[in-house]
């Protein structure tokens, strides 16, 4: 089945209709972009500012709100990973690449990594999102898994790996891409050595406290929001059953890139993020599972998680 198929066998979209909304432009992107990364570069400087005068234990509050900027800059490797982001395909590698860099995320890695997460959603025999970690088995492995941490060690733990062992293999590596995905592995290690040593040698810290320890912070705000996607959702192939679109607030949608509407995106994925709100309009109404804010969605994927263990204890 088609995932722009409905639950009742619906096809919503008529060609005309989706070239018209498929259409790519510099201009959203590029306002969205620099939104975020200025969000970025404004609370390092407050940061730097307050830790300067202060003390570090002082600028703690606006490293949280700077961890959720840096954590959420996911979302731009996300949407350049479909070349949706711009119209230009040299924006969409340059921004991937940044962001990528900057979330320890390589980017020709996710691409891929994301590729088969569509073809493949919620197929727990080949979807890579379900396929990196298993189902947590006490409340202390699900709030470990709800802050991130685990996923950030095995993303940098698997960007080790590739580049000191120069062997890439998954799935959803195909053969021919896996000196890429080592070579870029590779590449993005260089750049953490270089930024750190150029930080020993001047005897500053500031990349850690305006980069570094944002990221990890900005992984409880991430984490759970990335759980509410799929969590708990019918695993059909239509995107209308095993995706969820969360109703949520203009900050969160902005930040974001739209991705909120992820039933919509997952249906269609060539749409761009700026359209989705559009695409919103015309779908609604067939969207199973609706998501009413994030704490009531994060509320509802924990409970999934809890009952899961529940089946696989009484299973096993």
């Amino acid at each position: 089945m088609s995932t722009a198929i409905t639950a009742t066998g619906e096809k919503l979209l008529s060609s005309a209709d989706l070239r018209s909304l498929s259409v790519r432009s510099n201009l959203p992107g590029i306002v969205r972009a620099m939104s975020h990364y200025g969000a970025i570069i404004a609370f390092g400087v407050l940061i730097w500012l307050v830790s300067s005068s202060y003390g570090w234990l002082w600028a703690i509050p606006l490293m949280v709100v700077q961890g959720y900027f840096v954590a959420f800059l996911f979302m731009v490797v996300h949407e350049t990973a479909h070349k949706t982001a711009f119209r230009s395909r040299a924006l969409n590698l340059a921004f991937g690449h940044l962001s990528s860099f900057a979330i320890g995320l390589p980017y020709e890695y996710y691409c891929l990594f994301h590729w088969d997460h569509h073809r493949y959603t919620q197929d727990p025999a080949r979807d890579p999102e379900l396929l990196v970690g298993p189902i947590p088995a006490t409340d202390t492995q699900l709030a470990i898994a709800y802050s991130g941490i685990r996923q950030v060690a095995f993303r940098l733990g698997l960007m080790l790996r590739h580049g000191l062992t120069g062997s890439a293999t998954a799935p959803w590596i195909p053969e021919a891409k896996r000196h890429i995905v080592v070579k870029e592995a590779r590449l993005y290690l260089l750049g953490y050595a270089v930024l750190l040593l150029a930080s020993l040698a001047l005897h500053t810290a500031i990349l850690l406290w305006v980069w570094i320890v944002p990221l990890v912070v900005g992984q409880f705000f991430l984490r759970p929001y990335l759980y509410a996607e799929h969590t708990g959702c019918d695993r059909t192939r239509s995107a209308f059953q095993n995706t969820r679109t969360t109703y949520t607030g203009m900050f969160t949608k902005w930040f974001a890139w739209n991705m909120p509407y992820h039933v919509e995106h997952h249906a269609y994925p060539s749409i761009p993020f700026h359209a989705l709100p559009k695409l919103n309009g015309i779908v609604d109404e067939q969207i199973v599972y609706r998501g009413r804010g994030y704490l009531a969605v994060t509320r509802e994927t924990w409970a999934w998680f809890r009952r899961q263990r529940g089946i696989s204890i009484s299973g096993s």
